[in-house]
């Protein structure tokens, strides 16, 4: 959970919402000398990448796991908070109820806990890992009855937690540069768990193993810098092995880093959100200064192996909306970027449209979700826009390989490989890139360009680019587009 949400703060905090501080857009750089290789990026936890299908109901992700993700290399789902929520009723039921839980009961207003197992079961047995969103950090802000019918009141939840088990510190967060009460007054009026307890520990632990059970791979656990590290890993070093893999659930952690917490500080317990590559990506594409992009790593606080990277996410796409699904090619190529460049663990979104910040998916009357349905203007389904599709096979095909022949013309062109298995051109200026010469790694042959189509049944449905003998291939690139081709869509 971000902070500020400007409009979380003014709901529960009652304070007036203030504009995001605007974004510095960098100077353009002078031409960038070729870098030298990068060492190969450490092993992502799933060969694809992770997509957060934001608020879309179970039985919707199931049957998108069979028909997109998984034959599209997509590797895990992060799903929306599956724990009973409070019911904001006279708020229209804004998304950010999701994010109050009420009990750990997996009732909520995208299904319930047969729907919840068969999706996971579906999804696993199409090749794609679920990863649940979890909320440990607090429980509800208010008194009001949840997604379950559990009738609660703050800091007291029937058969689950009661006062004793809630920080001292009974107001919200005042000073940010106060570690101490980051980490133990209340984020925007959220009952603040007290994590160092036995007893809170337990119950969480309790609820994420219940999860594993069910098939669940990992956890994206929210609002992390507002509990202590060591609270954090007791917890995660209590759940139990994924069943039939003989491994720990993946663990990675929302940590909004500034003067006061590093993320450095929580890697120690799992991989850790770098708000920092989506500040420095999303504003090169959003001015297309992209040539300052070649050393990427060097300008991050976190090291590949340990970093989850994102464009967008839920957060940023309302309280900071650099680029966003509204922003079009622009940020499809920035998401094309991000799966091609060997940084990070990459992590996509799949949302719904929102003019207001508040609001929440499509739904009925009652506030239960609507089916997602990407035929629907309401659902944005940015995982099945062409070229993001493409390029999440791209990722696939090129795991651990390292960055070569890195060209750019010191402004909005650039390219370059992974190893003998990728290569990408993404052209962000206006004009076109009329038969331009490249060096690759790759092997010579046919490619199909998996920004413009795939593979299938043994032929390009879209563009195809010729890699000659010496590793040479010649392109035209249009304006604001782009090519990419890996040894998975390659003609035999």
């Amino acid at each position: 959970m971000r902070l500020p949400v400007l409009a979380l703060t003014a709901a529960f905090a009652g304070v007036a919402a203030v504009p995001a501080a605007a974004a510095v857009t960098p100077a353009a750089p002078a031409p960038a000398p070729a870098p030298a290789a990068a060492p190969a990026p450490a092993t992502a936890p799933v060969s694809g990448p992770i997509v957060q299908m934001f608020q879309w109901p179970w039985d919707s992700i199931a049957q998108e796991c069979r028909s997109t993700l998984g034959p599209k290399g997509f590797g895990a789902v992060q799903v929306s908070p599956p724990q009973e929520h409070v019911q904001l009723d006279g708020m229209n039921h804004p998304w950010y109820q999701d994010y109050q839980p009420v009990s750990y009961q997996l009732e909520t207003r995208r299904g319930d806990r047969e729907q919840f197992a068969s999706m996971v079961s579906a999804c696993n047995d199409a090749g794609v890992e679920i990863y649940a969103d979890a909320v440990v950090n607090h429980m509800a802000a208010s008194d009001a009855v949840g997604s379950a019918g559990t009738t609660h009141s703050k800091y007291d939840y029937p058969g689950l937690y009661s006062d004793a088990d809630f920080s001292d510190c009974r107001r919200d967060i005042a000073n940010y540069d106060d570690q101490w009460e980051v980490r133990n007054c209340e984020l925007v009026g959220l009952s603040d768990l007290k994590t160092g307890t036995d007893y809170v520990r337990s119950a969480e632990i309790g609820y994420l193993n219940d999860l594993i059970s069910l098939g669940v791979s990992g956890f994206r656990v929210d609002g992390v810098k507002h509990m202590p590290p060591e609270d954090v890993g007791a917890i995660f070093g209590n759940l139990n092995e994924v069943p039939d893999t003989g491994a720990k659930p993946y663990m990675f952690q929302e940590v909004i880093a500034d003067q006061t917490t590093s993320a450095g500080e929580y890697s120690g317990n799992g991989d850790v959100t770098e708000f920092a590559y989506h500040h420095k990506v999303s504003n090169a594409f959003k001015d297309g200064s992209l040539a300052q992009l070649a050393n990427v790593p060097d300008e991050m606080t976190l090291p590949s192996d340990q970093a989850v990277v994102f464009i967008d996410n839920h957060d940023t796409q309302r309280s900071e909306p650099t680029l966003t699904y509204k922003d079009g090619v622009s940020y499809d190529l920035a998401n094309a970027f991000m799966l091609a460049y060997p940084y990070g663990t990459p992590q996509l979104i799949s949302s719904f449209a929102f003019d207001d910040p508040d609001a929440g998916p499509p739904a009925s009357e009652d506030g239960r979700t609507s089916p997602a349905d990407c035929a629907d203007q309401a659902w944005v389904c940015e995982h099945q826009r062409p070229i993001i599709a493409g390029m999440a096979g791209f990722h696939q095909a090129v795991q651990g390989k390292e960055l070569t022949n890195w060209w750019d013309d010191g402004s909005g062109r650039i390219a370059f490989g992974r190893g003998d298995a990728g290569f990408v051109v993404i052209n962000r200026e206006d004009g076109e890139m009329s038969e331009q010469q490249f060096q690759t790694s790759l092997p010579a042959g046919t490619y199909c360009d998996v920004m413009s189509g795939a593979l299938e049944n043994g032929s390009c449905t879209g563009a195809t680019a010729q890699v000659q003998d010496d590793g040479t291939v010649t392109t035209t690139v249009q304006g604001n587009s782009g090519v990419a081709l890996h040894a998975g869509a390659k003609l035999s």
